[in-house]
């Protein structure tokens, strides 16, 4: 009997061990079941969060393209627009020079009209005849005219400062430069004092540079500087000369000229033209 109850207990803790045994392998698996469940739902969302950031990359760079789209477009419609103002600049200064050209032709003509006025002799007095008879027979005479009266030579009209302009500019609007040059030349020769001698030899230095003689164009425009400091038309004259130094490739040479342009000449147009000479030129 004694052994029986001890065999009984024996088997009631078997039992019991058996029964906390499977409970703590059903609990394992569940939760082994549950951290696989986690594991898969975190691949998914890191699934989806790749797919996502994949689709924000490519969104960035969709924006990114337009971005330099739309900075290249405003830096393209920017340089129009300069080269726009530049062109209404260019178009305004050549109205008033032809506006002045104007202005100097009519004063020419009115100079012109003058001289010729006092160049034409006074119209002579009407001749009147007389009827004279022979005191001896009283038969008439053949009528006399009085004396001539003497008009003195005519003075010669000879040729205006301004006419003289006039041809070459017209020589150098059609595009005729040697005689432009000559016209121009001969010009200063004959009127080196005068108000348009700067515009002229300015002038012959454009002459110059439209053959593609920049180094006599470089020469050319230093006699308007050396010649004529004080002129309006200086400015132009000191940047078309960095001009024809670029072209010569002297680069060095015309940097400095276009910086003495926006040195001593900052409101003017010229200098805005010389600023971005030089922008071109640091770029190079």
């Amino acid at each position: 009997m004694k052994w029986i109850r001890l065999a009984t207990r024996i088997g009631g803790v078997g039992m019991v061990a058996w029964v906390f045994m499977s409970t703590g392998v059903y609990g394992a698996d569940r939760e082994h079941q549950q951290m696989m469940a986690d594991i898969r739902m975190l691949q998914e969302q890191t699934s989806r969060l790749q797919l996502l950031m994949a689709s924000l990359d490519e969104s960035l760079q969709k924006i990114s393209e337009k971005m330099d789209a739309q900075g290249d477009a405003t830096r393209r419609a920017f340089a129009d627009q300069q080269l726009t103002v530049n062109g209404v600049a260019d178009g305004v200064r050549i109205l008033r020079e032809r506006f002045d050209d104007t202005n100097v032709r009519i004063s020419s003509l009115s100079q012109e009209v003058e001289a010729l006025r006092v160049a034409i002799p006074p119209p002579m007095p009407p001749v009147y005849t007389r009827l004279l008879t022979d005191p001896e027979t009283g038969l008439p005479l053949e009528p006399v005219a009085p004396a001539a009266i003497p008009a003195g030579a005519p003075a010669s009209a000879g040729v205006s400062p301004q006419r003289m302009y006039d041809t070459a500019w017209a020589d150098y609007t059609n595009g005729q430069w040697a005689l432009s040059i000559q016209g121009f030349e001969a010009y200063l020769e004959t009127f080196p004092r005068s108000e348009l001698a700067d515009d002229a030899q300015f002038y012959i230095g454009q002459t110059h540079y439209a053959e593609g003689a920049f180094e006599d164009a470089v020469a050319a425009f230093e006699q308007v500087l050396l010649n004529h400091p004080d002129g309006d038309i200086v400015p132009e004259a000191s940047y078309k000369r960095g001009l024809a130094l670029d072209r010569l490739g002297e680069t060095d040479r015309a940097r400095q000229a276009f910086e003495l342009v926006v040195k001593n000449y900052p409101d003017s147009t010229m200098a805005t033209l010389a600023q971005q000479a030089l922008d071109r030129l640091s770029q190079q």
